[in-house]
């Protein structure tokens, strides 16, 4: 079945939707990868506004596939902005099954470091019952965060987004 250009964006809105609503118990992400014994964890929360543009359809996302672009403005612990995009896949329906990922650059300050890094997504949708993980793609980070590792959590509650951010920097960083 051909999908288009208004399906596709109903299709990821309702899969970003349904990933960070969906209330399975510790679902939204997994620990922290490639924690350092001698790294110091950190803590960082705070609010989000996001702007998810669905793009043509075209070669490469087609055939039940979206793409859409993102652009974030973070605020709290993490002050800054973020560019990115997302595939996504499924019917939207109630109780459906999907997913999605995708990669953002984030550039900003964290705890009041300045540098940049990337995020990696990816959702999953069974049946209704959703998984989300999102951790900072290794050795990503740039100026300050260099050497950054974590994993973020996204809260969608009464149409607000925050985030929930436990992370670490290398000794030194």
């Amino acid at each position: 079945m051909r999908m288009g250009f208004a399906g596709g964006a109903c299709i990821i809105a309702s899969l970003c939707l349904w990933v960070a609503l969906a209330p399975a118990p510790g679902a939204h992400s997994e620990g922290l990868q490639g924690k350092d014994a001698t790294a110091v964890s950190h803590h960082a929360s705070g609010t989000f506004e996001v702007k998810v543009t669905p793009q043509p359809e075209d070669a490469y996302a087609s055939g039940g596939l979206g793409r859409m672009t993102i652009d974030k403005q973070f605020h709290g612990a993490l002050e800054g902005t973020s560019k990115g995009q997302m595939l996504a896949s499924g019917t939207g329906a109630k109780d459906s099954s999907g997913g999605y990922v995708a990669i953002e650059r984030v550039s900003g300050k964290l705890d009041g470091r300045a540098g940049t890094f990337v995020l990696q997504h990816s959702g999953t949708m069974t049946k209704g019952v959703a998984e989300l993980k999102i951790f900072v793609v290794p050795d990503s980070g740039t100026g300050e965060l260099a050497g950054l590792a974590g994993s973020m959590k996204i809260i969608i509650a009464s149409g607000k987004h925050s985030y929930d951010f436990e992370y670490t920097l290398q000794p030194g960083q």
